[in-house]
C-alpha cells in the first residue's frame, strides 16, 4: 500500500487581516469616573427625573419673583376689583384670558367681562388693571398669593428634610446598630407615635399654640420622621453584620464611629430617595390641613388655604381654584419625578424588579 503525501501550497492571497481596515482589534479603555459623577449620569440620562428637576427650579423662582413680578402684596384688597378674572396684556388681543369669564345661573351660561362696560367701553379704573391669575371675593390679587402660597409649600418641604435627616435617620441607625432593649423601646414608642393620626395632634397643639404655620411645623416635626427611621433601621439591620463592620469592631472602633462612618456611607443614597418621597407627602398633609381650617390664618394664605377659599366659589368663579391647583400639582408631580429618577441613579438594579 502506498502512502500519499499530499502537500498543501498556501498563496499570498489565502488569508486576510480581520476587519476592513486592515488592522487588528484592540481593547479599548475608558476613563474612570467618581461615584457620585456616575450617580449624576445616570439622573441626567432620565428625562422624567430632569423635567421634574426643571419643574422643582421653576416654582422655586416663580416662588421668589412672583410677587415682586405683580407689584401687589398678598392681603391688599379692592373691593372694586373683586371677582375680576384672568386678563393677561397681549393675550387679551387674542381672545385669551382677556378678563371674560362663563356664569352659570338658574337662567343658562351667560359670558360676561366685568373688565368692559355694557356699552363696551373700559370701566373706570380698569383700563389698564392685568390680574393674570384673577381676583378673589376681597379683590385680592391670586397671582401673588398663590406664590406666597408656594413659598410655604417649598417651607413644608425643607422640613420635611431636615425632619427626616436630622432625626429620622439619627432614630433608625441607632436602633438598628444597638438591637436589644434599645431597639424594642425605641420601636414601640415610633408605633405608639405613629398610631396617633396627624389631624389629631394638630388639634392638640392648636389647644396650646395659635393656628400658623409653627403649628404644622410642630405636627410634622413630631410624626414626619417615622417612615424614615424604619427605613434607615431596615438598612443597618441588613449592613451591620457584613465583613468590613466586624473588620471595624476588631481594630478597636467605637460604636458612633462605625454608624457614622462605616454604615451611614453605604446607606445615605437611599436615605436621600425616601427622603425626598416624603416631601409630596408632607406638602400634601400641610394643604389638607389648610383645606379643613387648621392651616395658617388669614390674611397669609397657603396653596391649600387657597384652595379652601377658592372652592366656596367653584361653581361661579372657577378660575379662582383652577391656577392653585395646577401649582400644586407642579410642586408634588415634580418631587415625585425627582424622587424616582434619584432612586433609578443611586440603585440602577431597580429598574429591573
Amino acid at each position: 500500500m502506498n502512502n500519499t503525501k499530499m502537500e498543501t501550497e498556501f498563496l499570498p492571497g489565502d488569508f486576510e487581516l480581520f476587519g476592513s481596515e486592515k488592522i487588528s482589534r484592540v481593547d479599548e479603555t475608558y476613563a474612570s469616573q467618581s461615584y457620585w459623577r456616575d450617580i449624576l449620569t445616570r439622573f441626567v440620562k432620565n428625562k422624567g427625573a430632569v423635567v421634574g428637576l426643571i419643574g422643582i427650579l421653576f416654582v422655586i423662582l416663580m416662588a421668589i419673583v412672583g410677587p415682586v413680578i405683580s407689584g401687589r402684596t398678598y392681603s391688599d384688597q379692592n373691593i372694586t376689583h373683586q371677582n375680576l378674572a384672568p386678563r393677561v396684556q397681549g393675550l387679551e388681543k387674542l381672545g385669551l384670558l382677556d378678563g371674560s369669564e362663563n356664569m352659570h345661573t338658574s337662567a343658562g351660561t351667560v359670558k360676561q367681562n366685568k373688565y368692559i362696560a355694557a356699552d363696551g367701553a373700559a370701566v373706570t379704573g380698569l383700563e389698564k388693571v392685568y390680574y393674570w391669575f384673577g381676583t378673589d371675593v376681597l379683590g385680592r390679587d391670586i397671582f401673588t398669593r398663590t406664590w406666597v402660597g408656594t413659598r410655604i409649600s417649598l417651607y413644608i418641604a425643607l422640613v420635611a428634610v431636615l425632619v427626616d435627616m436630622c432625626f429620622g435617620m439619627v432614630y433608625g441607625l441607632i436602633s438598628g446598630y444597638f438591637g436589644g432593649k434599645v431597639d424594642m423601646f425605641l420601636q414601640r414608642f415610633s408605633e405608639i407615635l405613629n398610631g396617633i393620626p396627624t389631624l389629631v395632634i394638630v388639634t392638640l397643639l392648636i389647644l396650646v399654640f395659635r393656628p400658623g404655620l409653627l403649628t404644622i411645623t410642630l405636627a410634622l416635626a413630631i410624626t414626619g420622621w417615622i417612615g424614615m427611621s424604619k427605613i434607615a433601621r431596615a438598612q443597618v439591620l441588613k449592613l451591620k453584620e457584613q465583613e468590613f463592620i466586624l473588620a471595624s469592631k476588631t481594630l478597636g472602633a467605637r460604636d458612633f464611629f462605625i454608624i457614622f462612618k462605616e454604615i451611614l456611607p453605604n446607606i445615605f443614597g437611599q436615605l436621600i430617595v425616601m427622603s425626598m418621597f416624603s416631601i409630596p407627602n408632607a406638602i400634601f398633609t400641610e394643604a389638607f390641613l389648610a383645606f379643613i381650617g387648621l392651616g395658617v390664618p388669614q390674611p397669609l394664605a397657603s396653596l391649600g388655604t387657597l384652595i379652601s377659599d377658592a372652592f366656596k366659589s367653584f361653581t361661579t368663579h372657577p378660575y379662582m381654584i383652577v391656577f392653585p391647583v395646577i401649582v400644586l400639582g407642579i410642586i408634588m408631580l415634580s418631587f415625585n419625578l425627582m424622587a424616582d429618577g434619584l432612586r433609578d441613579a443611586f440603585d440602577p438594579k431597580m429598574k429591573e424588579v
